[in-house]
């Protein structure tokens, strides 16, 4: 089964994207995102899909990580 392409509260997409490309920015990625670089990529390989944008899903997690961290003290 497939994951749904839309977030479970829909009103918060833009902030979720928002919150991507702030990411992305962070570690210098931003020309990797949809919203800035919106091409097929049907002829890339997984792993080079995974090389430019798996970093950002990385950084995005590492933050929320940090933010429930401190949300616990």
């Amino acid at each position: 089964m497939s994951r749904p392409k839309t977030p479970l509260v829909p009103e918060k997409r833009a902030a979720l994207n928002k919150f991507k490309m702030e990411c992305a920015k962070e570690i210098g990625l931003e020309q990797f995102t949809k919203e800035n670089n919106d091409h097929y990529k049907g002829d890339l390989t997984a792993a080079q899909n995974g090389h430019e944008g798996g970093p950002i899903g990385g950084q995005m997690v590492k933050k929320m990580i940090a933010q429930a961290e401190k949300g616990m003290i």
